[in-house]
């Protein structure tokens, strides 16, 4: 297929370049220069998302938020620009689900149609091409849309309607955000009982509290490598949506909100571009200890 990539930030240079590795012709655009990884593999750079419609049949977007997906796709020189009818459009960015049902609404209005398809498993899911993906849309549309999202990602569900993929892409947020929270808790009290976190964390390993966010962001904690896989201030973002949603539904989400709480404190630290692994950080200041010292 002709494919179009935009946004080709830490999940959508890698993703882009399965697309291009499984022998499909990909038209790229972001605010930067795209990754000479990319024009390698045979990626055109084009100038503006109305030109990577008018090239491509099917459209990927993949941005930071709500606000950069309407400009990508209906600002001046957008993507809706260059759209005609049959050709699909793909938002794999993590947004709010209201707004996406609108987006949807406003592309099926061009003849084209709309697939939400947020995706999880941060840096490391799409350089080994493992994502998790969430699709919400019509079942025709991502019928058409598998063979692609089977070169990104493993675990693959059409949800329901569009809008229900950034839903469950929300759901997921609050799971990894507790979840985090949990093992940092844990890795926080063991050191600070004596005893070796990284040890502690191998024993987890092998029970029932073993995840893969004990595994991979439990081994962040212990060397303390916060550089970002997904940045803090996107699972901020998330966790927003999850908050902002929970109040129309009357409904209390009590830990999502220490979480948000706990973001907010390293952010006001500086770490807003920190791993979300960091999350720690906010309780060791809470705490006056490092996992990594020894107790006094």
């Amino acid at each position: 297929m002709k494919i179009g990539f935009i946004g080709l930030g830490i999940m959508g240079t890698p993703m882009a370049g399965h697309l291009a590795a499984g022998g499909h012709e990909l038209y790229v655009h972001d605010l930067r220069p795209a990754p000479q990884e990319l024009l390698d593999k045979g990626a055109i750079q084009c100038g503006s998302g109305r030109e990577v419609a008018e090239q491509a049949e099917v459209i990927i977007t993949m941005v930071p938020d709500t606000p950069h997906v309407e400009a990508v796709l209906f600002s001046p020189g957008g993507v809706a620009e260059g759209l005609s009818p049959g050709k699909l459009v793909i938002d794999m960015s993590s947004i709010a689900p209201l707004e996406t049902k609108t987006f949807a609404a406003r592309i099926n209005e061009l003849g084209c149609d709309y697939l939400d398809a947020p995706v999880s498993g941060g840096e490391v899911g799409a350089k080994a091409a493992s994502l998790t993906i969430m699709v919400g849309g019509p079942e025709a549309a991502f019928g058409r849309a598998k063979p692609l999202f089977d070169l990104v990602g493993k675990n693959v569900t059409l949800v329901g309607g569009n809008g229900d993929g950034q839903t469950t892409k929300v759901a997921n947020q609050i799971i990894v955000a507790l979840t985090i929270e949990a093992v940092a808790e844990a890795l926080l009290f063991a050191a600070k009982a004596g005893a070796d976190p990284a040890k502690v964390r191998q024993a987890l390993m092998g029970g029932f509290a073993s995840s893969r966010i004990l595994e991979l962001h439990g081994e962040r904690m212990i060397s303390r490598n916060f550089n970002p896989g997904f940045r803090i201030e996107l699972h901020q973002k998330d966790l927003n949506l999850a908050l902002s949603g929970a109040r129309a539904l009357g409904l209390s989400l009590p830990n999502t909100a220490t979480c948000q709480e706990l973001f907010n404190a390293c952010t006001a630290h500086g770490g807003k571009a920190w791993d979300h692994s960091g999350m720690l950080r906010a309780l060791e200041i809470a705490a006056n200890f490092e996992i990594g010292r020894k107790p006094e």
